[in-house]
């Protein structure tokens, strides 16, 4: 086979598994002692707090979120791959929608100066600076302030700028900031930006997390579509969501890797099967899941062809649902279904026009102690903020 060309026989989740570690290799030797720390803060916008998908609020009980807007978040898949690692990390963040560093300076240092911390992740706004696109000015200033104030409160914490990923309308729609080049050009102009700002508030500013590195490498190996404009093409991921510039589930899940990666100095692959994030959030890879999590329990569902009978329908166990029955949090079309589980009167989940007819709740044990209910359909997309 050749190295350099997708392997589609692998689940989806373990390509991007390997993305994320091309990405992190890059930066820096994988299992160096790097900030094995208990307190981490995320400080960012839309792109942290995951808008778009379903990983919005997944787990929000698993982490702090310090402005109380029930967010799990991109820092809850991060606090999901440490504990499969047997890492400790107790994970804050503190996010809002559509703003930069610069924002968080100006309206959230009491917040974030409340405790002091070991890890800071932060990053800017989507295009470096809102009104001069690719500008890295506002980047690199609030950088400096930020790091300054943190190393204050905290001496000797380690921050981490994360460099964002390039975003499709950016690239492909006429307004579009980047429109006529490569799908690749903003991705590097926000990575050149990154380091910019990494070198001017250094060495409080320990070094630049790649996840725009990770999304072009998935692009380049085949992995992911890199213009979704143009349909997606067969075996391979949109790392976008409806609106091209947030990410889907899969983006997000990609984003946490890269983190989880350059944070922990831990191989992302060396998850493997035994990551059961992407299967509780729907992915249908994860077969060691329900092995090694205690398995899928209490869990039946029933449903009938349109038209028939109600004696004459069938059901059955959790471990007998479709595959594709768990597939909308990663970004798939279910117009009716509510936000948790399935219920009378659902739409299509079979491919064969059949009908519910009782609800079902699906809940994965993703320890043997804890069982937690899965969202088996994208909850009704919110007006977000651009990032």
């Amino acid at each position: 086979m050749n190295p350099g060309a997708p392997d589609h026989s692998a689940p989806l989740t373990t390509t991007l598994r390997r993305a994320a570690a091309h990405a992190v290799l890059v930066g820096l030797t994988l299992g160096s002692t790097l900030a094995q720390a208990a307190d981490i803060l995320f400080i960012g916008n839309s792109f942290t707090y995951a808008a778009g998908s379903a990983v919005r609020t997944w787990r929000a009980d698993s982490v702090n979120d310090l402005n109380a807007q029930g967010i799990g978040g991109m820092p809850a898949l991060f606090k999901a791959f440490t504990q499969q690692a047997g890492l400790k990390y107790d994970v804050s963040l503190e996010t809002q929608g559509g703003v930069g560093i610069e924002w968080h300076l100006e309206n959230k240092l009491g917040v974030i100066g409340q405790r002091p911390w070991d890890v800071v992740v932060m990053h800017g706004y989507s295009t470096l600076d809102e009104k001069k696109p690719g500008d890295p000015a506002t980047l690199i200033a609030s950088t400096k302030r930020m790091a300054e104030f943190l190393a204050d409160r905290s001496p000797g914490v380690d921050v981490r700028l994360l460099a964002t990923w390039t975003r499709a309308d950016q690239t492909y729609e006429a307004k579009g900031a980047w429109y006529g080049k490569p799908i690749e050009a903003m991705g590097r102009d926000l990575r050149v930006g990154y380091d910019q700002a990494a070198a001017a508030a250094a060495p409080i500013v320990k070094g630049v997390i790649p996840v725009g590195d990770a999304w072009l490498r998935a692009m380049a190996s085949g992995v992911a579509d890199p213009n979704p404009y143009d349909g997606l093409e067969p075996g391979k991921l949109d790392l976008w969501t409806y609106d091209r510039y947030h990410a889907s589930t899969y983006g997000y899940y990609l984003e946490a890797l890269v983190v989880f990666g350059a944070i922990t100095g831990r191989d992302p692959r060396s998850l493997g099967n035994n990551e059961c994030a992407a299967f509780e959030l729907g992915a249908v890879d994860g077969p060691n899941c329900r092995v090694a999590a205690g398995g899928l329990r209490r869990t039946r569902w029933s449903r009938r062809r349109q038209g028939e009978p109600a004696e004459a329908h069938s059901s059955g166990q959790a471990d007998e649902l479709p595959p594709r029955a768990l597939s909308p949090a990663f970004g798939h079309s279910w117009p009716t279904a509510p936000a948790r589980g399935f219920s009378h009167g659902a739409t299509d989940w079979s491919g064969h026009g059949a009908e519910l007819v009782r609800p079902a709740r699906i809940e994965l044990a993703t320890w043997p102690s804890e069982g937690r209910m899965i969202s088996t359909s994208p909850r009704s997309p919110r007006s977000a903020s651009v990032g």
